[in-house]
C-alpha cells in the first residue's frame, strides 16, 4: 500500500505541514500539489466544494508525494466512507464532544473487526495498492476536531478512543464556545481570540491513552501565526 507520509513523520517525531483546499478547482489543487506540502486536506465543510469536485481534486493530489485528507461537513458515515472510497487517507472530522461520537468516526474509517466501514474502496485500490483492503486499517488516519467547551471537559475521554490518530484545534468555533470570538490565529494581540481567554485547567493524565501522544494540529494564516503556533507545540512538547 501506498506510504501515508503523514502517519510516517508522524511516527519519527516530526512535524507535519498540511495545506487547506477550499476552492473547487483541479487546476488550483494540481498547483498546491507541487508546492511540497506534506498532506493536502480538501475541505468539505467550509470549502466551496461537493463530493464531484472533491473527486479530481484527489486526482489532482495523486502526482505528488503529499498526503490527501479530506474534513467532511460532520460526523456521518457515509460521506466518511465514500471520501476514503475515492482515496483520501485520512479524515478530519468536525465537532467530536465525546468518546461516544470520536468512536463513531473512528469506526467509520476502519473495517471490520476494528470498525464498520463498508468495502467497495473503487479509486482507492487505484490510488493506494492492491493489498489496500489488507493494509488500509493501519494506514488511513482519523482525526477528531477539538471544537467546542464540551470537548475540552471531555478530553481524557475523548484521547482515550482506541484508533483515534490525532486531534485538530478548531480556533475559531472553540473561540465561540468559550465566549471569545472566531479567531484562527493564535495571538495574543487579538483581544476576544481564543488565546485571550481564561481556558478550563486540564488536568495532566497519566493514563496509557494520553501517553500515546497523539499529534496536535491547528490551523494558521499568517507567518508570525505560525510562529506562535510552533513555540506554544514546543512548550507543551517540554512539559
Amino acid at each position: 500500500m501506498r506510504e501515508n507520509k503523514v502517519k510516517t513523520l508522524w511516527q519519527q517525531g516530526k512535524a507535519v505541514i498540511n495545506g487547506w483546499l477550499g476552492i473547487p478547482s483541479s487546476i488550483a489543487t494540481e498547483n498546491m500539489a507541487q508546492a511540497g506540502w506534506d498532506a493536502l486536506t480538501c475541505d468539505l465543510q467550509h470549502g466551496l466544494i461537493d463530493y464531484s469536485h472533491a473527486v479530481p481534486m484527489l486526482q489532482a493530489i495523486s502526482i505528488s508525494e503529499a498526503t490527501p485528507l479530506a474534513r467532511v461537513p460532520w460526523n456521518e458515515p457515509g460521506i466518511i466512507m465514500k471520501m476514503l472510497d475515492a482515496g483520501a487517507y485520512g479524515i478530519i472530522c468536525p465537532m467530536i464532544n465525546s468518546r461516544a461520537e470520536c468512536e463513531a468516526l473512528v469506526g467509520a474509517v476502519r473495517y471490520a473487526p476494528d470498525g464498520y466501514r463498508s468495502f467497495g474502496p473503487t479509486r482507492a485500490l487505484w490510488y493506494a495498492g492492491a493489498d489496500y483492503a489488507k493494509e488500509s486499517n493501519r494506514h488511513v488516519l482519523a482525526i477528531a476536531m477539538i471544537e467546542t467547551k464540551q470537548a475540552l471537559n471531555n478530553l481524557d475521554d475523548i484521547l482515550s478512543t482506541p484508533g483515534l490518530d490525532g486531534i485538530y484545534i478548531g480556533p475559531s468555533d472553540l473561540g465561540l464556545s468559550l465566549g471569545g470570538i472566531p479567531k484562527l490565529d493564535p495571538s495574543r494581540r487579538s483581544p476576544g481570540g481564543l488565546s485571550s481567554l481564561r481556558l478550563p485547567p486540564i488536568t495532566p493524565c497519566s493514563t496509557p491513552q494520553r501517553r500515546r501522544r497523539l499529534p496536535i494540529c491547528e490551523a494558521v494564516r499568517s507567518p508570525r501565526a505560525h510562529r506562535v503556533l510552533i513555540r506554544r507545540l514546543a512548550s507543551i512538547q517540554e512539559e
